[in-house]
C-alpha cells in the first residue's frame, strides 16, 4: 500500500513508517517544510496540503501535534497544544475530502485525555468525556476530522496513552534517565492509574487499524493499566535501581503547573474493549514484560 503519515519524523510516527517500509509499503512523509524527495509531500498545520501528492494514497495516519507534556502549561503554549491537533486534523480531514482518488482511511491520533480523571473506575470507548483541558482538546481534535467522514473516508479516532519506549516519549527522554540514576520515585499519592502501551504494541495496533474496518474512537491502551506507584516499583526493577523517592503534589503543580493535575496526577483506567474485541494481540499486556522488551531486547 502507499501510505502518508504526517508527525512521520517523531517517537511514533517515525516507528511506525519504518515497520511499514520494511514491510514493502511505500510511506508518503508530510513535513513542515521543503520536500527532499518523491517520498516527501508539503502540508502546513492551519494552511495547506500537497493535494497532487495524495491523489491515490491508500491511507493516511495523522500523528502531528505538539507535545502535551514538552512545556510548561502556560496559557499560550495550551494554545499551541489546542491548536497544532484542531487546526492540524481540520486540514488534512477537509484536503483529504477534496481529493478526486480519496483513500479508504485516515487515522487520526487522539488521546485518553478524553475521558478526564477516572479514578478507579474503569472506561472505554462508551464512558463520557470528562472535564478538564485535555478532554475539551480531543473532542475537538476529533471533531475536527468530521469533513473527512461526512466524504466517506473510515476515520478512526486512535485515543492513545503513554506510549513506552526507550528512545522517546515520556519514559525514553524523562523517567529512564532519572530511573537509572536511583532518582526515580512515585509522583504524588502513587494511587493514580496510569494506561500506558509499548511503542511496539502502539505501531501494531495503527497498523491493525489501517486494515480493520472499525471506525470511530478506539482506545490504544494496554489492558492492564496500573497505579503509578506500581509503575515505579517496575520500572525501577527493570532498570535494576531502587526508586525510594516520592515528589509531592504541590511540587509537581509549582514544577510543571497544570499538566501536574491533568497529565501526572489524573487517574486513568482505560481499557482497549474495542480493540481487543476486534482480535488485536497485544504482545505486551504486563508491565514488566513490556519494559524488559523495550529496553532491553531493543
Amino acid at each position: 500500500m502507499r501510505i502518508a503519515i504526517t508527525g512521520a519524523s517523531g517517537f511514533i510516527g517515525g516507528a511506525l513508517a519504518r515497520g511499514l517500509e520494511a514491510d514493502g509499503h511505500r510511506v508518503l512523509r508530510l513535513v513542515r517544510r521543503e520536500p527532499k524527495g518523491p517520498a516527501e509531500a508539503r502540508w502546513e498545520p492551519g494552511g495547506g496540503v500537497d493535494t497532487a501528492a495524495l491523489e491515490g494514497v491508500h491511507a493516511v495516519v495523522h500523528l502531528a501535534g505538539a507535545g502535551v507534556g514538552d512545556r510548561r502549561w502556560t496559557e499560550g503554549y495550551k494554545r499551541r497544544i489546542r491548536d497544532s491537533r484542531v487546526h492540524g486534523t481540520a486540514t488534512i480531514a477537509t484536503a483529504l475530502a477534496g481529493l478526486s482518488d480519496r483513500p479508504a482511511v485516515l487515522v487520526s491520533g487522539s488521546g485518553v485525555g478524553y475521558y478526564g480523571d477516572t479514578g478507579d473506575r474503569e472506561a472505554d470507548e462508551d464512558s463520557p468525556q470528562g472535564g478538564g483541558f485535555l478532554a475539551q482538546v480531543v473532542a475537538d481534535w476529533e471533531a475536527a476530522a468530521r469533513p473527512a467522514a461526512d466524504a466517506g473516508i473510515r476515520v478512526v479516532l486512535a485515543r492513545t496513552g503513554m506510549v513506552l519506549g526507550r528512545d522517546g516519549g515520556a519514559l525514553g527522554r524523562r523517567l529512564l534517565p532519572l530511573f537509572r540514576l536511583g532518582l526515580g520515585g512515585r509522583l504524588g499519592s502513587g494511587r493514580q492509574y496510569m494506561s500506558w502501551i509499548s511503542l511496539t504494541d502502539q505501531v501494531a495496533a495503527l497498523r491493525f487499524l489501517i486494515d480493520s474496518g472499525l471506525s470511530g474512537p478506539v482506545n490504544l491502551t494496554a489492558p492492564r493499566p496500573v497505579t503509578n506507584a506500581e509503575f515505579t516499583r517496575t520500572l525501577g526493577s527493570a532498570v535494576r535501581r531502587p526508586a525510594p523517592w516520592a515528589v509531592p503534589a504541590f511540587a509537581l503543580r509549582i514544577a510543571v503547573g497544570g499538566f501536574a493535575e491533568e497529565g501526572v496526577l489524573f487517574s486513568q483506567r482505560v481499557l482497549p474493549r474495542r480493540l481487543t474485541e476486534a482480535g488485536f494481540r497485544f504482545a505486551h499486556e504486563d508491565l514488566a514484560g513490556a519494559l524488559a522488551a523495550e529496553l532491553i531486547s531493543r
